[in-house]
């Protein structure tokens, strides 16, 4: 590729990413009382939303119905064309209808806004022009005005696209604060995925799968060993009689250990609470797994003493988050 046609392709696309962004900030303008009244509106309805449009603009729907839905407003999209052959029949009495149109004139749009208004519906235009047939005929209107398209022949729709994507986005925003929505809300409608399990998968959810390895105090070195052997977690917790914690051993332990003695008497004398960590980190079984995850990365372990009421419970380990997708 010659260096004219490099630097070509490179400027096309830094004016269409200007463009856009500049389009999406000048919405900034068209925020007023009658963003908030519509707000209002979709907030105290006792319906859904319903979102309708037609070409790209439907498909921007898709998403905007998509993102509402996992914030806590439901809402249906209903393409226009097939909203005069049937799908009509999908709203009902309560609802609120966001149709999106860049000119507010198509065809399918004139044919469809009687019929809304028929039924009595309350009417959102997501407009570009606010002058067209949809934006004088709906009850509320969010300005989603563009100068040109990014397109260079001002012709596929891109711009228009972009900020009516933005403008759902912060008609979505206003309503998940406006319901107090929280990080529990959210993981109710994302149960599945790396998503979900950071916002609702807890360590009791994860160590009870695990071996326990655990030695008392007084337990000698062959058997510390063989524990952490045989557990196969590269880790032994130290407990006492009533199995509270008291340290642990990690494989790292006793490798410094082997460092520092250096007579083979002196070493087989060892008992676990000579070697052993006696302030190991520790996570409740309560804590989220995405927490104890955030814990091992900043104090570079592999590993957590799951511990409840000084309680012995388990081990949570890093290569079971890293299973669990968390990572």
């Amino acid at each position: 590729m010659n260096t004219k046609l490099e630097k070509k392709i490179q400027s096309v696309a830094k004016k269409v990413l200007q463009d856009e962004a500049e389009a999406i900030l000048s919405l900034k303008s068209y925020i007023n009382e009658d963003f908030e009244t519509c707000v209002e509106a979709v907030l105290f309805s006792k319906g859904r939303l319903i979102i309708t449009g037609i070409g790209k603009s439907a498909i921007i729907g898709q998403k905007i119905v998509a993102t509402m839905n996992s914030t806590g407003t439901p809402a249906i999209f209903m393409h226009a064309a097939d909203a005069i052959h049937g799908d009509l029949g999908m709203i009902q009495a309560d609802d609120i209808v966001l149709c999106i149109s860049k000119s507010g004139d198509t065809p399918e749009i004139k044919v469809l806004v009687p019929l809304l208004k028929r039924y009595r519906n309350q009417l959102i235009a997501m407009v570009s022009n606010v002058d067209s047939y949809l934006a004088k005929n709906a009850d509320f209107v969010l300005n989603a005005h563009v100068e040109r398209e990014a397109c260079p022949l001002n012709l596929a729709p891109t711009t228009s696209t972009t900020v009516a994507l933005a403008l759902g986005d912060a008609l979505a925003m206003c309503l998940l604060e406006a319901r107090d929505f929280t990080s529990r809300d959210f993981a109710k409608y994302h149960p599945g995925g790396s998503l979900g399990k950071k916002l609702y998968l807890k360590v009791r959810d994860i160590f009870p799968h695990n071996e326990m390895p655990k030695v008392l105090e007084s337990a000698d070195i062959q058997t510390v060993i063989l524990e952490m052997t045989s557990k196969r977690l590269g880790a032994t917790a130290v407990v006492n009689e009533n199995d509270e914690l008291l340290g642990i051993v990690t494989d790292g332990d006793l490798r410094r250990m082997l460092n520092r003695i250096t007579d083979q008497k002196g070493f087989s004398t060892l008992q676990a609470k000579d070697i052993m960590n006696a302030t190991p980190k520790i996570v409740s079984p309560e804590e989220y797994a995405a927490s104890a995850l955030a814990i091992m990365q900043e104090k570079s372990i592999t590993q957590l003493v799951v511990v409840e009421d000084k309680r012995l419970l388990g081990f949570v380990h890093l290569h079971d988050l890293l299973k669990e997708g968390l990572a």
